[in-house]
């Protein structure tokens, strides 16, 4: 496959998961580009792996950890997300409510992105502990941890539905 027709089949695929993690549409653009461009430094070597996606993917998350670290990205709000007018495509249909998206916004970025490529990109814990590069037993406790966060911000009278 060349990179123009893996940008062409899978270029919007990461641009809604950068939207996933961090919750905004034009990070979620900056998240793609940057991953793209690493991806497309080392083409041979990422269409050689097994699973190219993959590789990339796990470029764009750690691109987005890297940047949750740096104070300037992490003081951005994602509390007030209004998905319905900040994503132009169906990335919306991944939230069930705004609610969510601001209990979402409430968790560490680690957090975030195990639930994100846990049940929006439905990756099993092996796959999510590679794309990490941490063990599945982290990947299960991490989401244990954000799980708890959720329900208790839940119980706290935060009014989620659903």
């Amino acid at each position: 496959m060349e990179f123009e027709e893996y940008v062409a089949a899978r270029g919007q695929d990461l641009v809604r998961l950068g939207f996933t993690v961090s919750g905004d549409y034009q990070r979620a653009e900056d998240l793609a580009q940057i991953a793209l461009m690493q991806a497309f430094r080392k083409w041979r070597k990422v269409r050689a792996a097994d699973d190219p996606h993959h590789y990339v993917r796990r470029i764009l998350v750690n691109e987005y950890l890297s940047m949750t670290r740096r104070r300037s990205f992490s003081e951005a709000p994602t509390a007030d997300l209004d998905v319905r007018r900040t994503v132009p495509d169906h990335a919306a249909d991944i939230a069930n409510s705004d609610d969510l998206w601001r209990a979402l916004a409430t968790l560490s970025a680690r957090e975030r992105v195990v639930l994100v490529l846990r049940y929006y990109q439905d990756l099993d814990d092996q796959t999510i502990a590679d794309v990490l590069g941490i063990k599945p037993s982290s990947v299960r406790a991490t989401a244990s941890r954000a799980l708890a966060s959720l329900r208790k911000a839940r119980e706290s009278n935060v009014p989620m539905r659903g």
